[in-house]
């Protein structure tokens, strides 16, 4: 006779995630009466009373209001910051001067970094995990060149590439993310292949300049995990949730957490690793590509992830927006990492080590004070054109649809020298050279022409 969850509920058991690898050992061995009731008291998670909220731990808020325009949003900040610290599984929580909401209140904000004992927090890397940046230095390349080049090269927008635009992703990766459990299934196999050589649209940028230390072409490019990154956060949150309802039903659904000694947190673990190597390529295939259409020579190449959770021991750093800056979170950099501020100031290079205030990160660059739809109000009476011609007179700024997004001009984001300055006060990170901007290539409101945009101008709405 074939047991199954149902059975085992109407023997008093628990439902959770132990089912699926319990049932599997009953049945394979044919376990019943005694035998069957010996292995199930031995394998079910004992008992344990709800985690309750807990009085939040110290929280090392690195920013301050430079403006009236930012004390709404560090008030928004630090309160749903003090929000999340009460899960009980946090330990230590800090800030950046780039922070801003990015949620309900109690959900980890932009620039923010919660730090979990043997807990792994999907939504606290959110659905863009890996959001990265990556620096190719070139030798001697023309700055126009590189970013005509990587116009060319490059594919903003949603969805993936078409048949034979398409870049070719490591064999040996694509058997490993398909043997991850958490990274099966159709949709998601078809976007680790479709989506590798893509940006996506929102902040996200391909970016010019010249490093003010060597005077040599750079090229930056910032994007995450696409598809696969997203599809995995939506697994990932859903465990998490089954975890939430049994061990802490007063936890917040979006600060679910997968216990890292289980073999969900294992697997989870090793799934962010892969979709890791995934996004680095990704930013690899776009910056090869861009070398070859130059003919260029390559300096050197580093990369930084900003939306990501770092481990050490049973520590686990959740980072929102916060650039790594403590060795230990460096696994593959000589120790310099990347700050872009906006479209129209220098990129940073920086270095930096962990204190109590830092936690081992620094900002990365891209918060804002408004909502994009205030911010757009906010222009209200203003062509796109004249505030596009405006805010980027002395760069090469373009949008890949050919349609202007307001929302991503650097009048959206908050000062940088306030950002700069910020990170210099709270002793956060130390600036070694800055990328000083050549152009800057967006996505751009490509949704101006979806069917549910026409229809309502069209209505007059």
């Amino acid at each position: 006779m074939r047991i199954t969850g149902k059975d085992l509920i109407e023997m008093g058991y628990t439902s959770g995630p132990w089912f699926s690898t319990a049932l599997s050992h009953v049945n394979s061995h044919d376990l019943q009466g005694d035998a069957l009731r010996s292995y199930l008291d031995q394998t079910a998670p004992q008992a344990v009373d709800y985690l309750p909220l807990q009085p939040a731990p110290e929280i090392a808020f690195n920013l301050e209001a430079a403006s009236e325009d930012e004390i709404e949003n560090v008030e928004a900040v630090c309160s749903t910051m003090a929000k999340l610290m009460r899960t009980p599984t946090l330990v230590a929580g800090a800030v950046m001067p780039d922070a801003c909401p990015a949620g309900p209140n109690g959900t980890i904000p932009v620039g923010g970094v919660a730090v979990a004992r043997n807990a792994i927090h999907p939504g606290m890397h959110s659905a863009d995990i890996c959001c990265s940046v990556m620096v190719t230095e070139f030798q001697d390349s023309d700055p126009k060149a590189v970013l005509d080049a990587v116009h060319r090269v490059t594919h903003f927008g949603p969805g993936g590439r078409e048949d034979g635009k398409r870049f070719t992703l490591s064999p040996d990766l694509h058997d490993q993310m398909r043997a991850n459990r958490f990274l099966q299934g159709q949709r998601i196999e078809a976007a680790m292949l479709t989506h590798m050589g893509t940006q996506g649209d929102g902040n996200h940028f391909a970016f010019v300049g010249v490093s003010k230390a060597t005077g040599k072409t750079c090229l930056v490019t910032h994007h995450g995990s696409r598809g696969p990154g997203a599809l995995l956060y939506k697994v990932g949150m859903a465990v998490a949730e089954r975890y939430r309802r049994d061990l802490s039903p007063r936890t917040l659904k979006q600060n679910a957490w997968i216990p890292a000694d289980t073999e969900d947190g294992e697997d989870y673990w090793a799934a962010l690793q892969l979709i890791r190597e995934w996004t680095r390529l990704n930013h690899d295939v776009l910056h090869q590509g861009t070398v070859r259409a130059v003919q260029g020579e390559v300096v050197r190449r580093f990369w930084n992830e900003h939306n990501f959770v770092f481990r050490e021991g049973d520590m686990f750093y959740h980072a929102k927006g916060a650039t790594p800056v403590h060795d230990g979170f460096l696994p593959d950099t000589e120790g310099t990492q990347i700050v872009p501020l906006n479209m129209a100031e220098p990129i940073l290079l920086v270095q930096g080590r962990r204190t109590e205030r830092n936690l081992g990160f620094a900002p990365h660059g891209a918060g804002r004070n408004f909502s994009r739809s205030a911010h757009k109000r906010g222009l209200a009476g203003q062509a796109d054109a004249d505030v596009f011609a405006a805010e980027t007179a002395h760069i090469d700024a373009r949008f890949y649809c050919g349609r202007i997004d307001v929302s991503e001009l650097p009048s959206a984001y908050k000062r940088a020298d306030v950002v700069r300055a910020q990170m210099e006060q709270f002793e956060l990170a130390d600036v070694i050279d800055e990328i000083m901007p050549y152009g800057s290539i967006m996505a751009g409101d490509w949704e101006f022409d979806a069917p549910w945009r026409k229809k309502r101008r069209k209505n007059g709405r």
